[in-house]
């Protein structure tokens, strides 16, 4: 079956209002403004949705990009060489929010297509997408809920790919979102996939959604139990402190970030995943045995936490 554009489209664009509206709600303070674009150069465009300075989250952004162009970028296609000389059509969702709490953690979700064709030939697409968790103060009942909810996108799909998906994908996310200058993982990872076509447009295309409608099921229960709690100063700019490992990744590492910046994407809109203020310090290290060790010590190595609750 070939792919849908149409119907991918829908499906992104009814899933930024749906998870802004409920962000919004979640928050009870401030509102998502809204940016629609249109690229500079080449064809394609969009709309950014950006809470700032709200009760509950200090920034969140929320963005729909569809480009398209007749040369890839080099990030593209250094592990695909099949893709050179072809016209492109990527399009997807990504979203960041950054709380002001740090009991409460930071989530990232993505999903998206992309779709490579050359005259004569048959066109190369695929679906990928995920979502993960960077706490700051963490809780083990939370990240259990986080993986039970991941795991539960995935309770449908087991035939996909004939292998047990919540595994595969939670490996793939535990790998991709590592800091191998620190060898220290971003988060306590959640799910991530790329590259899925093998079962098909229509099951690929239902898995995908499937991993974006699971979203808010896994985020805001953890943000309600945590947005009230007490914190101090200290807390706090640990939390600024942490968040710099965000910056790096993103910068470093992120395979979406490069491909944006590199296939002429508009800078404001893949750059809203970074965090509005950040705290370096040089050489910083937790006092052992304290929570901010425990972060580290503890949460973000990766682990079951699906048998944890068992």
């Amino acid at each position: 079956m070939t792919p849908n554009t149409d119907q991918i489209r829908q499906y992104l664009q009814t899933l930024q209002v749906s998870i802004t509206d409920a962000l919004t709600s979640a928050d009870g303070g401030a509102k998502f403004l809204v940016d629609n674009w249109r690229r500079e150069s080449g064809e394609g465009g969009g709309k950014t949705m950006v809470l700032t300075g709200g009760d509950v989250f200090e920034q969140a952004g929320v963005n729909f990009s569809e480009v398209t162009g007749d040369n890839l970028p080099a990030s593209a296609t250094a592990h695909r060489p099949e893709l050179a000389g072809r016209h492109f059509h990527a399009m997807g969702l990504s979203l960041v929010v950054h709380p002001n709490n740090p009991h409460v953690p930071t989530s990232h979700a993505n999903v998206r297509f992309f779709i490579a064709e050359k005259t004569g030939e048959p066109p190369i697409w695929w679906v990928g997408g995920g979502f993960d968790l960077t706490p700051y103060y963490a809780y083990t009942e939370d990240c259990v809920h986080w993986h039970q909810v991941a795991k539960q996108a995935c309770a449908d799909f087991g035939s996909v790919t004939n292998s047990d998906i919540y595994n595969k994908y939670k490996q793939w996310c535990d790998d991709y979102f590592h800091l191998k200058h620190r060898n220290e993982a971003r988060g306590i990872g959640g799910l991530f996939f790329d590259d899925l076509n093998q079962p098909g447009f229509e099951q690929s295309f239902a898995f995908m959604r499937s991993v974006g409608d699971h979203y808010l099921e896994a985020y805001l229960p953890i943000v309600e139990k945590r947005k009230d709690t007490a914190y101090t100063n200290q807390e706090k700019q640990f939390q600024l402190y942490r968040r710099g490992r965000y910056v790096e990744f993103n910068l470093v590492y992120d395979r979406g970030t490069l491909f944006g910046l590199q296939s002429g994407g508009r800078t404001e809109s893949i750059l809203m995943s970074l965090p509005p203020v950040v705290n370096w310090q040089y050489n910083y290290q937790a006092e052992p045995g304290s929570d901010e060790a425990l972060l580290t010590d503890y949460y973000l190595k990766p682990r079951d936490w699906i048998n944890l609750s068992k």
